[in-house]
């Protein structure tokens, strides 16, 4: 128990000084400019490698191209954070701003600037899904990896690592529960095809997947993929009922009427109550007017 509380506060203590790292590149401190500056340095854009453990996989090639033309308009305006690699004097691992390092790397930059920060593998990943959090640039399914990977190497429970990350507990249960889901349903998350709404909303539904496809192809909102999941059915199309058969003897006479006339010929017969339809279809005025002569009606 006590070995449980240590871990507790050392973790509440490590957010704190999450927050304070995170601070240095994502606020504006309480420093003059000057100060400031001397905390980020320039280095080349080849020293720097991205973060393997990064919980950030997509990168959209459109919000990229656009990041690349504002890099290469103004530079990189925030720092890049990064930690130093071992036995690799002057090389780096980005902790928070591979995207950033990707458009200065299309925008044709040789250098970045940087903040240098000395952490272990817990505090990089720990900062790298803050920094991603905090700005949504996560998918709900990368979130939620990022999540279950510092439970799984971290021992974190779910209050731990609401506390450190700076969400709820629900919060974070909610989002692990997405990884649950099946792969077509992550796919369409990590698309951006449903939202984190949508996916919850399916979790213990008796055919996610189906359900999911129907959302998208529909383009369902949150509140209608809850009914959904309630009522499968809702949003079924309802298969119109198959025309009735028509008997030997309506087709026959059909045929007949068809031969005479030379036109085509449908008949709608109503056994039940002996009433029905007699269609005849025309190309032209010529064929309409034989028609009224046949039936001894005079134009």
């Amino acid at each position: 128990m006590a070995k449980t509380e240590e871990a507790g506060r050392s973790n509440k203590r490590l957010g704190r000084g999450l927050a304070t790292l995170l601070g240095d590149v994502n606020s504006e401190p309480a420093v003059s400019t000057t100060e400031r500056s001397r905390d980020v340095r320039k280095v080349p854009i080849e020293y720097l490698k991205p973060n393997p453990r990064n919980p950030r996989k997509s990168f959209l090639e459109d919000d990229l191209n656009n990041l690349t033309e504002s890099v290469r308009q103004k530079g990189i305006v925030q720092p890049i954070l990064v930690r130093p690699r071992p036995n690799k004097p002057g090389y780096f691992e980005i902790i928070a701003g591979e995207r950033r390092w990707r458009a200065a790397q299309k925008a044709g930059l040789h250098d970045a600037p940087v903040v240098i920060r000395e952490v272990t593998d817990q505090e990089a990943l720990e900062l790298a899904i803050i920094e991603n959090v905090q700005r949504a640039d996560l998918n709900p399914i990368e979130e939620a990896l990022g999540y279950d990977q510092l439970i799984e190497e971290f021992q974190y429970s779910q209050v731990e690592l609401s506390k450190v990350i700076g969400k709820s507990r629900s919060h974070v249960a909610n989002t692990l529960r997405l990884l649950k889901l099946p792969n077509s349903v992550k796919d369409y998350l990590a698309e951006g095809l449903l939202t984190a709404g949508h996916a919850r909303a399916l979790i213990t539904a008796e055919d996610p997947a189906a359900l999911a496809e129907l959302i998208v192809e529909k383009g369902l909102t949150v509140r209608d993929a809850e009914r959904l999941a309630q009522n499968p059915d809702l949003f079924q199309k309802k298969e119109a009922a198959p025309k009735p058969e028509k008997d030997a003897d309506t087709r026959a006479l059909e045929k007949r009427l068809a031969d005479g006339l030379g036109l085509k010929v449908a008949i709608a017969h109503k056994t039940e109550k002996g009433t029905g339809e007699l269609k005849i279809k025309y190309k032209n005025v010529e064929q309409l007017d034989e028609v009224c002569r046949l039936l001894g009606i005079q134009n």
